[in-house]
């Protein structure tokens, strides 16, 4: 099914990249400071969009090709959870097919009934609320720059009405299909059919909340967990709404502004950040000779070889960024450039929580230690050559004063740290800027090797000048010493003959 959702989702997201990415630059267009507006309308995001869609496709190929089998390694080659492998009960399987193909047919028609007998309501409730908020200077018309936007949004609402009906003829594929789930986990066919006739009312009664319309579901919900308490006084009874289960919680303010998100960092440009201070500290290393022209030639090659490169440097500067911030006492991630990273304007992305957080704590354990300058330089060379132990050992510097507990320590931070780096290295779009550090540390190793060749070879030239002269002079000393000795010998011949 992943095939299927693959390429739907390739296809809606073409179609939404191509007709959003013109439009936005159009909108950019029309911006202050802009001479020959009417130009720039037709001529901005063209070839953009044409750049861009080539840059989407080369990231999700390297989502395919390299982050998806990433994660399938790892899944592949970890030990099952407890040590024990799954246990597959065949016996489930056949109700569970047949609960998932119900399932599919019943959520499929009966989504498909509701989401139309709604549509109406969605269209002219929707238009009714963007019309208050134009004349109200509320919601997305309350900053400026957003006015434009906001009035595309009442010319297209009805094709949003209609992506909103089509995700509901979709969504009853997972959820009428999670019957099957339901089935194996309960090992009970009729739980399985409960869920699937109870999935009808939960999907209404959500529809109506977010439609503002009357709380619950004229559907029947039964009981499809074994754990579950009987809520419901009948099955033909209203279920509590999820709005009444929300206790405590405060309801959005209608006047909302966007100058709020505009603090927050990206993840992208954090991953700009991380490969700029990369191919920095790339240029250094590789001056210095630590990064050796094998390593990008291997790197380049995809073989990957002794991992300095691509998992031993993103460590490395990020292990920099923990030791600058321990040092400054600050509460988040200071970056190169004096930016600060913290809880509060971190990127409110799940993926990135999975980073940031085990980077917090790596930073409170390196504040707490408090590692001398050779400690820190041992630490460093330890994360960056962790990955080749051979010359990870010839380039260890020995600290009499570390101790075995102290280097278990530093051991134990480099491997959390390549962990989090691999990690890093599966965030969309890394792969494609890392080939981007590869070509530019590549290209810094052949400057620095054409500009050591051309000294060598001007001192190879100053001494091969200086040998032909010597030779020469050799040369002709022989040649007139020679012509004087045969002078000599005429002389003595002529007198001889005399």
């Amino acid at each position: 099914m992943w095939l299927i959702v693959g390429v739907l989702g390739s296809v809606l997201a073409g179609l939404a990249y191509g007709f959003l990415a013109p439009v936005m630059a159009t909108f950019d267009a029309l911006g202050e400071g802009k001479e020959r507006p009417l130009v720039h309308c037709f001529v901005d995001g063209t070839w953009s969009t044409i750049t861009g869609g080539c840059t989407v496709v080369r990231d999700m190929k390297d989502m395919l090709l390299h982050s998806y089998l990433a994660y399938m390694d790892d899944l592949r080659f970890h030990e099952p959870p407890g040590g024990k492998p799954f246990e597959i009960r065949v016996l489930d399987i056949p109700g569970a097919v047949l609960a998932a193909a119900c399932g599919l047919l019943m959520d499929g028609i009966m989504f498909t009934v509701i989401a139309l007998y709604k549509f109406p309501v969605m269209l002219f409730k929707g238009w009714k609320r963007l019309i208050e908020d134009l004349v109200g200077r509320e919601g997305p018309f309350l900053e400026t720059v957003c006015v434009p936007f906001a009035g595309l949004a009442i010319l297209l609402w009805p094709f949003a009405v209609l992506g909103a009906f089509l995700a509901s003829m979709i969504s009853s594929v997972p959820l009428g299909a999670y019957a099957a789930i339901v089935v194996y986990q309960e090992s009970s066919l009729f739980m399985g059919l409960s869920y699937a006739i109870s999935s009808v009312s939960i999907f209404d009664e959500y529809t109506n909340d977010v439609l503002d319309m009357a709380p619950g579901s004229c559907f029947p919900r039964f009981v499809y967990r074994k754990n579950q308490a009987s809520v419901e006084s009948g099955p033909l009874s209203r279920p509590a709404s999820f709005r009444d289960k929300q206790d405590g919680k405060k309801a959005p303010a209608r006047i909302t502004s966007f100058k709020s998100s505009f603090d927050e960092f990206n993840p992208f440009k954090l991953l700009d950040h991380l490969f700029e201070e990369c191919q920095h500290r790339g240029e250094a290393l590789v001056a210095e000779g630590v990064i050796t022209p094998k390593d990008i030639e291997e790197t380049k090659s995809g073989k990957g070889g002794s991992g300095v490169l691509n998992v031993g440097l993103p460590a490395y500067v990020i292990l920099n960024a923990l030791l600058r911030s321990a040092k400054a006492d600050s509460n988040g991630l200071l970056l190169r450039d004096g930016c600060e990273i913290t809880s509060d304007n971190r990127p409110k992305n799940t993926l990135f929580d999975w980073f940031f957080d085990p980077l917090m704590v790596i930073k409170d354990q390196i504040k707490a230690e408090n590692f001398t300058e050779e400690e820190e330089a041992y630490l460093q060379k330890r994360v960056l050559l962790i990955s080749d132990p051979k010359r990870l050992k010839a380039t260890l510097p020995h600290l009499p004063s570390l101790n075995e507990r102290k280097q278990a320590e530093i051991d134990a931070f480099a491997r959390r740290l390549q962990g989090i780096t691999k990690s890093i290295s599966r965030y969309p779009t890394s792969k494609r800027r890392f080939d981007d550090l590869v070509k530019a540390l590549s290209e810094e190793l052949e400057r620095a090797m054409g500009g050591s060749r051309s000294v060598r070879g001007s001192q190879f030239q100053k001494l091969k000048s200086g040998l032909v002269r010597m030779l020469s002079q050799r040369s002709m000393g022989k040649t007139t010493s020679i012509r004087g000795y045969d002078q000599e010998a005429q002389l003595n011949s002529n007198a001889s003959a005399a």
